[in-house]
């Protein structure tokens, strides 16, 4: 996994619980090249001295050439540590992070983008959001939040033309009607959306209902694996080491591998780091993670800490 350094620039409150960070690169080179809708994964070192956890967070910002990108995190104060040790960095800090990769991608052709965000998913559809209008493209934006002082970049969303910001007050019956908001699918119309799971799964089975096809609709989550309500066990054989297994509809294959004895390689169990990252020998896998590009999946590449499969038996290389 290819590295390369960062400074932070400077750190803004955006909410009660949400810092944007301002990075720069120290030679002021530009960053790799990315697009919109790709994350950044962050080298965090992890309490108690354990080896280095990672943790992505989305590029706000559109790629240019001046050496600066800027990402947003929201603490989390029951989560694994990292956002707390992001929030505590200052200006000076050094970050060191990953190539940025992308499974988010707007399509290349030309197309009517539908954009809808809740939450802390806000930040890849504002970085899409700046690309379209950078490009003189039009988009329609939908950004849910529970209130105005917990949505971060609130006033940039609401200046954008056909932008528009929607607040519940923690009853998502006071929000807006997802059919109304989704309508039906017209030719070259396509939606993404980024957010909790549970609002990303309301939309996507709210669009299917409606008719829209599976090509026009994009997603990214941000912790773990979207559950919807329908997991089912499958079978795993591990080809090397001669284990068969199944597993349970609310386990992943590597919670079953660590009860079964076994050793994985992992780091952040979130699939975001690709570090346990296997090969598929047969079978159908149903990809669930963020961190693995379309070619690498197409080779057969598989993260066991949230991946599934379609099919009811999986031969992993393991």
């Amino acid at each position: 996994m290819s590295t390369f350094d960062l400074c932070v620039e400077r750190v803004e409150a955006l909410a009660p619980r949400i810092k944007r960070f301002i990075l720069a690169t120290p030679d002021g080179r530009p960053v790799p090249a990315y697009t919109a809708g790709a994350h950044l994964a962050f080298e965090i070192p992890h309490e108690g001295g354990a080896r280095a956890m990672h943790r992505a967070y989305s590029l706000v910002s559109p790629w240019d050439e001046s050496g600066r990108c800027e990402i947003a995190v929201q603490l989390e104060p029951g989560g694994a540590g990292g956002s707390r040790w992001m929030h505590a960095l200052a200006a000076g800090a050094t970050l060191k992070a990953a190539t940025p990769r992308n499974q988010f991608e707007l399509d290349a052709r030309p197309h009517s983008p539908l954009l809808l965000a809740a939450g802390i998913g806000v930040t890849p559809i504002l970085c899409m959001a700046r690309e379209l209008r950078r490009q003189g493209g039009a988009f329609e934006l939908h950004y849910l939040a529970r209130e105005a002082a917990l949505a971060a970049y609130r006033e940039e969303i609401e200046s954008l033309p056909g932008a528009h910001c929607w607040f519940d007050g923690g009853d998502p019956a006071q929000g807006p009607d997802l059919r109304w908001l989704i309508g039906a699918h017209a030719p070259q119309r396509h939606l993404y959306v980024c957010g909790p799971k549970p609002f990303i799964a309301a939309v996507l089975d709210t669009a299917r209902a409606l008719g829209w096809p599976e090509p026009a609709l994009h997603c990214e989550l941000f912790s773990g694996s979207l559950d919807t309500g329908s997991e089912r066990p499958f079978t795993v054989v591990l080809a090397a080491s001669g284990h068969e297994f199944e597993v349970p509809a609310d386990r992943s294959v590597m919670d079953v591998m660590e009860a079964r004895g076994l050793d994985p390689l992992f780091d952040c169990r979130r699939g975001e780091c690709g570090i346990c990252a296997t090969r598929v020998l047969a079978g159908e896998a149903d990809h669930r993670d963020i961190c693995l590009s379309a070619q690498d999946r197409a080779a057969g590449q598989f993260c066991p800490c949230v991946s599934r499969a379609r099919s009811g038996r999986l031969v992993l290389e393991l």
